[in-house]
């Protein structure tokens, strides 16, 4: 039976999830990528709690997405860094680690954020 793309991310998604958790000394933190934006989420699994969160949608829509992606990367680190924040897990969450997800991960690496 063939398998969708859908169904494969979401394959990818529960072994990826069974490995890394975020803890309130190392929050994990979650990605999610639309057509047109895209998300994150540092996230204390352990209190359930979502402690930051940023978008694309505040960033300007004219620059390509790549470089959106990058700016959202520093905008988390920037936040999570001010909240005290300095190592965190990167959850993928079933996605390739190439394009807009690389360049949101190598933001919050320039940013001052360590995974």
């Amino acid at each position: 039976m063939a398998i969708n793309k859908l169904e494969r991310r979401q394959k990818i998604k529960k072994r990826i999830r069974k490995v890394i958790s975020g803890i309130s000394e190392r929050p994990r933190m979650s990605i999610f990528r639309s057509n047109n934006d895209i998300y994150v989420q540092v996230i204390d699994d352990t209190n359930g709690v979502t402690l930051l969160a940023g978008s694309s949608l505040k960033v300007d829509k004219k620059l390509p997405k790549i470089e959106q992606a990058n700016l959202v990367g520093k905008a988390i680190a920037q936040k999570a860094i001010e909240k005290g924040i300095t190592t965190i897990a990167f959850d993928r969450n079933g996605y390739l680690y190439h394009g807009r997800i690389k360049a949101l991960a190598e933001g919050a690496r320039e940013g001052g954020l360590i995974f």
